[in-house]
């Protein structure tokens, strides 16, 4: 089976070619650092921790970099109304993310470069695309001649008219063209600044991702992935910044995430339109956001509701459901075999989903008919080894996904709860057989209004959390 990635380069699927074999070089552009993160940059985040985790499982070797956005007029902005030092408020954001990614099972990057690491490396692009005569200096500030770029705009497939309507464009009249862009400001008053070629200043945006591209992964790197927010301007002048001073290209796939939306609306910290991802996991566990994301195309807008989360929250509980143990002991026989065939199937099926541009829907239909072939196999009375790998199948699969499957709230009040629900279930097994049905099924009520609930089946009672406890 081959992988095929939509590359927005192209507008098309295209087999994965890596450009070294068996290893991937691969860039996502990270936050800018100036307030709580929000779950649409989570949704970033584990799309892309998707991509690598299937990477992996695909058996590459995988050199993973994502950035921190730490210099920034909205970082200076908010360090201004704050009273803070603009560095240690970003920092501590910075940090604050870490965390987060790691509630939400997201692996570490091997390299989390900040802007305000890479000064010198930032200069010596500058200067290099000033030596191509890419680059002007004015008075202090530094423009990167966008005229000199003779395919400007072939990532968003905008003539270059068309992008300059309907965004920023700094107003400036000493800029050779009005669609130039800064590759250095000059520094202003109470804003951080550090000493260049130019008279001191900060470098702008555009021109972090490309340099720290270079110095951490090289002159062409095999992906490049951020939000489908980012295609113009800041992926356009990624592409001509590098592409200028190289001469090479700069990646081979762009992929590009959708946004989450909230009531219909892409979150938004400067609107004040979004969830933080503390007041997220606050209610939720991270595999609710990871299917909420998953059951719908990583391209594609995703929708944020209390239906759409009631949904995910449902599909855990179904995949958790196919982990409890079996009471069973048949290992061979039609049931055992029909249970063989369906954990095979769902590998193959699992594999071609993700395979086809990382239709991650498709994927979960897999494991959810993996989900349906081991209850049904676990009510037939099977267990042994094909029952334990279908189990490990599907925990392999979902792990492919990011998910853990874990009990309930933070696995400790499952833990701790779990003696008390035991003597709860046996009790009411014992009113059951004293046809006391009325306090059997008061049992059962409350305990499902807790989260916890109990299955019948020919060989007894068994419980699960439904959703979390806490």
């Amino acid at each position: 089976m081959t992988l095929r990635i939509y590359n927005t380069l192209t507008r098309k699927k295209e087999e994965f070619v890596p450009l070294e074999p068996g290893k991937v070089r691969m860039y996502v552009c990270g936050p800018t650092v100036y307030a709580d993160a929000h779950v649409g940059h989570a949704m970033a985040a584990i799309v892309f921790d998707m991509v690598r985790r299937y990477l992996i499982y695909k058996g590459y070797e995988v050199h993973y970099v994502t950035n921190f956005t730490d210099v920034d007029d909205k970082i200076i902005k908010r360090a201004n109304e704050t009273g803070e030092d603009p560095m240690e408020l970003a920092n501590h954001y910075a940090n604050k993310y870490l965390e987060h990614l790691a509630q939400l099972n997201v692996m570490p990057a091997d390299e989390y470069p900040r802007v305000s690491r890479e000064i010198d490396e930032i200069i010596h692009v500058i200067q290099g695309l000033e030596e191509k005569g890419y680059a002007y200096p004015v008075d202090g500030d530094v423009y990167f001649r966008v005229l000199a770029d003779k395919d400007y705009g072939k990532l968003s497939h905008r003539k270059l008219d068309e992008g300059l309507a309907g965004t920023r464009v700094e107003e400036d009249e000493r800029k050779e063209f009005v669609g130039d862009f800064a590759l250095w400001k000059s520094a202003k008053p109470g804003e951080p600044s550090w000493d260049s070629p130019w008279g001191p200043g900060r470098p702008g945006w555009h021109i972090e991702c490309s340099t720290m591209c270079l110095h951490h992964l090289g002159e062409t790197i095999d992906i490049h992935g951020g939000g489908n927010d980012l295609i113009f301007p800041h992926h356009e002048n990624e592409i001509a910044q590098s592409e200028s001073l190289t001469g090479k290209p700069f990646a081979r796939y762009w992929m590009h995430n959708g946004m989450l939306q909230l009531g219909g609306q892409k979150m938004s910290k400067s609107l004040g339109h979004l969830v933080t991802i503390d007041e997220f996991l606050s209610k939720h566990n991270g595999d609710a956001l990871r299917l909420l994301i998953f059951s719908g195309y990583y391209r594609k807008p995703v929708a944020f509701t209390e239906e759409s989360l009631e949904s995910a929250e449902r599909s855990l509980a179904r995949l958790r459901s196919a982990l409890r143990p079996t009471v069973g002991d048949q290992s061979t026989g039609p049931d055992a075999d029909a249970l063989r065939l369906a954990t095979e199937d769902a590998r193959i099926a699992f594999i071609q989903a993700m395979d086809d541009d990382f239709n991650t829907s498709s994927a979960l239909a897999a494991l959810f008919d993996l989900v349906r072939a081991i209850n049904s196999a676990r009510d037939a009375g099977v267990g042994g080894p094909f029952f334990e790998a279908a189990q490990r199948t599907l925990r392999e699969l979902s792990g492919v996904l990011g998910l853990q499957l874990a009990e309930g709230a933070g696995g400790d009040v499952g833990v701790a709860a779990k003696p008390f629900i035991d003597l709860l279930v046996s009790v009411r097994s014992d009113l059951r057989a004293a046809k006391q049905w009325a306090l059997a099924d008061k049992v059962r009520d409350q305990l499902a209004e807790l989260g916890v609930v109990l299955e019948d089946s020919r060989e007894g009672t068994t419980w699960r959390f439904d959703k979390m406890t806490g």
